[in-house]
């Protein structure tokens, strides 16, 4: 089935602006808080390319307007094509998605992602393996699938499986939150910049005479700022999550986690033994064999694997998780599937994940 522009294709969802040697991509979908349907992957797969191939220009800035630099894939077009039994579509809308995904972590040319504002799901998917990732204090990050009856996918275990220790598992399975700070800690993110100061590291960006490594690095420098994790931060607790979090399944993780509870009683278990028990538990076993494959694997077969899963996902070939989380949680608003989330034991075979 050929995908084709859609008829009501609008050009203004993705802008590009900047003079010939500098150009800025800007996310464009304010009100739907700049979440990527299929004409969004269409148009900045274009541009991209178009950008890349063009001998004058020299560096590529990627920013959104509004508060949310990208809250993820527009899910709600997935979930009409699985309703509508239109699920190949689906499936070749999400392969344009991860194609674009490839697309920015492969970039031949300075890829500068200026992220202010939530990301999460596809918008982390779309920025976290590119070359320089720009935080600020009004950043959030989450990959909240699982809550929603589906797995982090859009390379998720890759990007997640290369952060210290098994904090990659912690944030694929519990869905919690970063900071800015958090994710510059982490690995997420390569620079802090305060947000009052965004502009004006464009602005430098866009007067560069060579946009060369060395000369970019050094004006992000400038204005980035060394960060200073709260004292709260989970990420003094790499220790304990470690421990619960390197255990083989998700019915150990989850019991490990219970039983430190009874005792310590500390805010970020709780929360994490919470989400995992709203979550879709076959979506956690998925990820958590997904990420300890990742590990060992390139971007690209990650991106195969989570196109296969997610086609079985689209086509509800192990469970209707997918289907009913978006309903309930996205769709009506209602935070009630009708379906109680898929208790059982999934095999690699079950899944195509093998």
């Amino acid at each position: 089935m050929a995908l084709n522009r859609p008829s009501n294709y609008e050009d203004d969802q993705v802008l590009v602006k900047g003079d010939s040697h500098v150009k800025t991509v800007i996310l464009n979908r304010p009100l739907k808080l700049n979440s990527l349907n299929y004409q969004m992957v269409l148009q900045l797969s274009e541009e991209f390319q178009k950008l890349e191939n063009d001998p004058a220009v020299g560096l590529v800035i990627v920013k959104a307007n509004g508060k949310v630099f990208c809250a993820g894939g527009d899910v709600i077009e997935y979930h009409r094509c699985s309703l509508t039994s239109e699920w190949a579509m689906g499936a070749q809308i999400y392969q344009k998605q991860l194609t674009l995904d490839y697309l920015v972590a492969t970039y031949t040319k300075p890829l500068v992602f200026l992220i202010n504002g939530a990301v999460m799901g596809g918008g982390a998917g779309l920025s976290m393996n590119a070359r320089y990732r720009v935080v600020t204090d009004n950043t959030v990050f989450a990959m909240p699938e699982a809550v929603i009856g589906h797995y982090p996918d859009v390379g998720a275990s890759y990007f997640l499986s290369k952060l210290p220790g098994f904090f990659g598992e912690y944030l694929g399975l519990t869905g919690a939150r970063l900071n800015g700070a958090e994710m510059v800690a982490c690995g997420l993110a390569t620079h802090f910049v305060p947000s009052k100061n965004l502009l004006l590291l464009e602005k430098s960006l866009h007067e560069v005479d060579v946009a060369e490594p060395n000369t970019i690095q050094g004006i992000i420098n400038k204005y980035t700022h060394q960060v200073q994790l709260k004292e709260d931060s989970v990420l003094h607790r790499l220790n304990f999550i470690d421990h619960f979090f390197s255990k083989q399944t998700v019915e150990e993780i989850l019991s490990s986690l219970e039983h430190e509870n009874a005792t310590l009683k500390e805010e970020w278990i709780t929360k994490s033994i919470r989400s995992m028990k709203a979550a879709s538990p076959i979506n956690l076993k998925i990820f958590l064999m997904s990420i300890r494959k990742g590990r060992f694997e390139s971007l690209e077969e990650c991106l195969i694997r989570d196109s296969r899963i997610s086609t079985h996902s689209l086509r509800r070939t192990v469970s209707n998780d997918s289907l009913e989380g978006i309903r309930g949680i996205l769709w009506e608003k209602n935070y009630k599937p009708k379906v109680i989330y898929l208790r059982a034991q999934v095999g690699a075979f079950e899944i195509g994940i093998g």
